[in-house]
Parts: C-alpha cells; sequence; structure tokens
C-alpha cells in the first residue's frame, strides 16, 4: 500500500487520504481511472494511458481539472514519494462530493486520487507454465448501455465474472457479449493463435481496447505476425493452438486451458513467447532500462 497519496492537488500520508462519503464516485460509480505499471520508477507508456483517461472522462462528460502534464507529474511524483522503483498506480478521478440524488449537477467538483503499490514482477512461473480460465455466464455491460472504451469505475459486473472464475478455480474469465461472442477478460484483453493468425475481439464486441492490446497488435505486424480484430464465439476458445491475456500489470500471460479444455499442446506456445520477449524488449527501450540493474 501506499505511504503517500495524491489527493486533489496534495501528497498527504496514507492514513490521512480521505475522500467524503458524498463522493459520487463511491455513491454510484460516477468517476473514470486508469491503472498502470512503473519498472524502475518510470511508467510505461504514461502518455497513452492518460490520453485514454481523458477520453474517458469526456465520454461520461467528466473534466478534469488538471492539464495532462500535471497528472503526469502527479503518477511520477506519487511512485517516488513512495520510493517505488516497480509500482502498480491507480489514477481516479471521481465525480466529486455532492448531495444524495444522481444529478452530476451538483457535484461541487472531481476529486483526483493516485495511489500505488510495489510491484516488481509477477510469478514466472505463471508464463513458464500458463494460467487456467474460463468462460463466465456474466456478460459483458452493451455496447448500447455504456460505451465500452470509457474505463469507468462501473466494475460490478466485471467482478461477478470474477466471482465465478475464482469459485471454478480460474486464474482469470473470460466474458462473452449479449450476443454471445467472446468479449474480453475480468481485468484483461484476450488473443488467441488459430491456422497461423492472431485473433483478438474486435471493439464492435464491446471491449475496452487496453493499451497493451494495442501494443501487442502493433508488435504482432512489426513482426510479419498477421493480426486479426475480428467477432468470434466461444467455439473459437477450444481450438485455439495459443492463448493469451494482456493487461498493463499481467504483460502477456499465457492461457494453458480453458474450461478445463487444454489450449494446443497445454503449454505456453512458442508465439505468445516471442511476443513476450518483444513486448519486454519494448519496454526496456523506450524507459531506457536496458544498462540499468
Amino acid at each position: 500500500m501506499s505511504a503517500f497519496v495524491y489527493l486533489n492537488g496534495d501528497y498527504v500520508p496514507a492514513e490521512d487520504a480521505k475522500v467524503s462519503v458524498f463522493d459520487h464516485g463511491f455513491l454510484y460509480g460516477d468517476g473514470v481511472f486508469e491503472t498502470m505499471r512503473a519498472y524502475v520508477g518510470r511508467v510505461f507508456m504514461l502518455t497513452e494511458h492518460l490520453e485514454r483517461l481523458y477520453r474517458s472522462a469526456a465520454i461520461i462528460s467528466l473534466v478534469i481539472p488538471y492539464r495532462i502534464e500535471e497528472l503526469a507529474a502527479a503518477v511520477e511524483g506519487t511512485i517516488q514519494r513512495n520510493n517505488l522503483p516497480g509500482a502498480y498506480i491507480r489514477l481516479s478521478v471521481s465525480r466529486g462530493a455532492g448531495p444524495l440524488g444522481i444529478d452530476p449537477l451538483n457535484c461541487a467538483g472531481p476529486t483526483v486520487v493516485c495511489t500505488a503499490r510495489a510491484l516488481a514482477g509477477h510469478p514466472e512461473v505463471l508464463y513458464s507454465r500458463g494460467v487456467q480460465a474460463v468462460t463466465v455466464c456474466t456478460r459483458r455491460i452493451p455496447v448500447e448501455a455504456l460505451d465500452p472504451s470509457a474505463k469507468t469505475f462501473n466494475f460490478l459486473n466485471n467482478i461477478m465474472a470474477k466471482i465465478e472464475a475464482n469459485a471454478a478455480g480460474a486464474y482469470e474469465g473470460i466474458m462473452l457479449n449479449s450476443s454471445g461472442q467472446v468479449a474480453e477478460g475480468t481485468v484483461s484483453n484476450l488473443f488467441l493463435l488459430r491456422r497461423g493468425v492472431l485473433l483478438t475481439p474486435a471493439p464492435e464486441a464491446g471491449i475496452l481496447p487496453g493499451i497493451t492490446r494495442n501494443t501487442v497488435l502493433e508488435l504482432a505486424g512489426g513482426m510479419g505476425i498477421r493480426a486479426v480484430e475480428t467477432l468470434f464465439g466461444p467455439g473459437e476458445l477450444y481450438a485455439a493452438e495459443e492463448m493469451f491475456l494482456t493487461n498493463s500489470s499481467w504483460e502477456l500471460l499465457p492461457v494453458v486451458t480453458v474450461d478445463g479444455f487444454p489450449v494446443g499442446s497445454g503449454r505456453p506456445g512458442p508465439v505468445t513467447g516471442l511476443l513476450l520477449d518483444a513486448y519486454r524488449k519494448l519496454v526496456a527501450e523506450s524507459l531506457d532500462l536496458t544498462n540499468k540493474k
């Protein structure tokens, strides 16, 4: 946990970081956020994450009261004040405090919070052996109900899906959309390899297009791996030769079983390994970590 938290322009001890019980983020899930990963004290794709935060805010008509450069400094300052070389960071912007009732016009102004916790990496066994996934009954929120490209506080359906995955003993739950097409994991995007082609659910499936997902698509193109954004049903999961999940924290995490059925050989595949290596190389080059210990 953070020793210091960024709260509305100040860095305060975590025990003193207080948000009103009348904050509409708490009361109604009215807010947006980004999660990021820092390596050796620096965030990978920081600008891209912040730009998505502003896009999310615009979608829900929430005006962030800081310039993007100020929020970048807040993120970096939170990492520095907590002395975290490797970190998992969450930057949250809520509608702010106001009287009971959902009308946003009654809120005095947004609440901006940045927290960080130590993250040196995840157990290497997850990458060498892979993880289990299950398809869950909880469906992704329909595109017609809420624009999925906004990363909002409204995560209850993802939480219900995670409860299902936990009950099944799986590492991640795969959610379908209201049409029965594969959408995404509870906290991840999904890729699978089929006949040598990398497939990932298209935005029309109702996904949140992740920063890591977009990076993988670019890497695949540069490596001569055909990658296609498309719509497909759960049957493609069982026919996949390889599969992996992406998010900023996990990077690329191989999946070796779905609903108890093996993916390909039941081991992390070579294309997944090549892309993971390429991703980590890009991180190192982008943050100038290649010569740092």
